[in-house]
């Protein structure tokens, strides 16, 4: 749950991304990476050092272990949903999906890249890391007391490769075989050596029940309970409206060391609201527990109730310690109108971003100038060093500007007189062969007229089209903003089907494979990819092969900052801003831990206090 404004325009396509229960399972991991010493089996797995918790340990740092178990919590979702298997491109899934689920393994919260044993009690991984085998933990069990087994892991990778999400084809593209050793053991194979992440990535993969699914279609959507090992299973489901899990009280991964303080909570609900305003009566009115506040100015102005004021509302701000996703107008170039990075870079110079923070904002934001922002990732300055003998190799297929000019944003005063931005607009859109003709940006060949539909599923994100365009009409540009329902918004990010749209890259601590969804040419026709620009670059297909091949840290870091600078330089995006805080407030019946993790909120390590529930009115 991150505090960027626009984060709420993502609302069904980033739901649905962050509801895959490899996602879920993982918390930040989604690249998180091995260290191989050998092939002797080891409680975990760290890619470029030392593990923190060693093989007895007891609980991780940011949890309570002695948290108490009981009550219920209720959190706001928007839209609808109308199908419970989230691991296919079809339909919209409902929230909170993944706790029905446990992964082979799980990262930790304040570690950048190690994954300790969950399904897998061990992991063995050789010296070239052609390979990784998961000896499985006998007393794995499914929600109907059947036995977790190897035949149940090689048959979740096999389907989901082959049926589930376009999303795991591409991140799974280089594991290339799942093998039964026995009832326990499992071996994964890999098409390369000495790629340190594969191991941890494929230790992600929450596992299904192949006895459940035997006799079910998997590729088509479902309103049916599912099965599943993990520590909730479906209670009761009001379809589109409301759905609510109730704790495993014998869930048999309860007492093992990644789970200890966590999933405190017994009964966990989600109601969901069209509409942002009524999300909020309904904290205010006690329907809802839990929110997560993306509208700044919700922040500032919408809080100021009885139940707040009197405590029984408590209203938060928590430093948000996550590397920043890049969130931003995103164009399409798959069009023809936004194949030229002038073009693009052009309409970035209609972006005031500072009058925006000012009028619309409370000045709450920063602005984002980077897809790594706040970490080592980040390219700054000039290229050098290594990084600079990495680009040197691609100069001739680079934009000049990457070697000789560091990329910045456009710095406005906030009174909205943005001359200076235009003149520099209009001299890029002349070069890329558009004038401006009768009031309109016209393309002086084709005769195209630039005119640009704004897609958005919230209507709370209108106002910063609308803002936007204001803008862009000074140059000739017409946009047009166009909110729709939520589920025909998802099926046109997933096909492709727009000109422009509010969305972002969340990245780990550790780039790895999910690179290639992003910006790879294989996934720039893959229907339901990530790579939502269009990107077909060899430049950037080559540069993800470094990062995912990093055989050290600090070359890992080399090849990201390349990476970053080159999709900078290209100008595929319009960047927005970033928030560093998250913003919750709660009805004041919950306690945490006195250490917060890094890579995330930790809400599942939160618990719901008798003493202070007892004095609510």
């Amino acid at each position: 749950m991150g505090s960027n404004v626009l984060d709420v325009s993502l609302s069904k396509l980033m739901r649905r991304l962050s509801r895959l229960p490899y996602l879920v399972a993982t918390a930040a991991l989604v690249a998180a990476p091995v260290l191989a010493q050998g092939a002797e089996p080891a409680h975990g797995l760290s890619k470029y050092g030392d593990l923190k918790y060693p093989a007895d340990f007891t609980h991780f740092d940011y949890v309570n272990p002695d948290a108490i178990k009981g009550g219920q919590a209720k959190q706001a979702s928007l839209g609808t949903y109308d199908n419970l298997n989230p691991f296919i491109l079809k339909g919209v899934a409902a929230a909170g999906l993944g706790l029905m689920y446990d992964s082979l393994t799980v990262s930790s919260g304040d570690e950048a890249f190690s994954v300790y044993g969950l399904i897998a009690e061990t992991m063995e991984v050789p010296d070239d890391k052609r390979w990784v085998i998961f000896n499985l933990r006998t007393e794995a069990r499914w929600h109907d007391g059947e036995a977790l087994t190897a035949e149940d892991v090689v048959w979740t990778f096999d389907t989901l490769k082959s049926k589930g999400h376009p999303f795991y084809k591409s991140l799974y593209a280089a594991i290339v075989k799942a093998e039964i050793l026995d009832t326990h053991k499992v071996k994964f194979h890999f098409s390369e050596g000495n790629n340190g992440e594969l191991p941890l990535l494929i230790g992600g993969l929450s596992i299904l029940p192949k006895h459940f699914w035997e006799d079910r279609d998997f590729e088509k959507t479902t309103l049916d309970p599912l099965l599943g090992s993990g520590p909730y299973k479906i209670g009761k489901i009001d379809p589109g409206r409301s759905i609510s899990y109730e704790r495993v009280t014998d869930y048999w991964a309860q007492d093992l060391p990644v789970n200890k303080g966590t999933n405190n909570i017994d009964t966990l609900g989600y109601d969901y609201y069209r509409d942002l305003t009524v999300a909020l009566e309904a904290l205010k009115s006690g329907d809802v527990d839990f929110r997560t506040e993306y509208i700044s100015k919700i922040w500032k102005t919408g809080y100021d109730f009885p139940a707040v004021e009197a405590g029984n509302v408590v209203k938060e701000e928590i430093p948000d310690q996550r590397i920043q996703r890049m969130q931003a107008f995103v164009l399409n170039s798959r069009k023809s109108k936004f194949s030229d990075a002038r073009v693009r870079q052009a309409l970035g110079y209609a972006f005031d971003f500072e009058w925006m923070n000012k009028n619309l904002f409370y000045g709450a934001y920063q602005r984002i100038n980077s897809y790594f922002q706040n970490s080592e990732f980040m390219a700054t300055g000039l290229p050098e060093g290594d990084e600079l003998e990495i680009l040197e190799q691609y100069r001739d297929q680079l934009p000049a500007s990457v070697f000789n000019e560091e990329y910045t944003l456009p710095v406005n005063d906030g009174s909205g007189n943005i001359r200076k931005q235009y003149r520099k607009a209009l001299r890029l859109f002349k070069e890329a062969g558009w004038e401006v003709k009768d009031g309109k940006m016209t393309h002086l060949e084709s005769g195209e007229v630039m005119e640009i539909e704004l897609v958005i599923a919230q209507p709370s994100v209108e106002k910063i089209g609308l803002a936007f365009r204001k803008t862009l009409e000074r140059l000739g540009v017409g946009l047009k903003v166009r909110v729709i329902d939520s589920a025909q918004y998802e099926k046109r990010v997933e096909d492709f089907d727009y000109d422009m749209l509010v969305l972002g890259w969340s990245q780990s601590d550790s780039p790895g494979n999910e690179q290639f969804d992003m910006w790879s040419s294989a996934a720039a026709d893959e229907p339901g990819s990530r790579n939502y620009v269009g990107i077909k670059n060899p430049v950037i297909d080559e540069l993800i092969k470094l990062i995912v091949n990093a055989p050290s840290r600090k070359s890992l870091v080399t090849a990201t900052k390349a990476l970053d600078r080159v999709l900078l330089h290209n100008h595929y995006v319009i960047p927005h801003y970033f928030g560093p805080t998250y913003r919750v407030a709660y009805w004041n019946k919950f306690s945490r831990p006195a250490i917060a993790p890094i890579k995330s909120l930790g809400f599942n390590t939160w618990w719901i206090d008798p003493e202070k529930e007892a004095r609510l009115p």
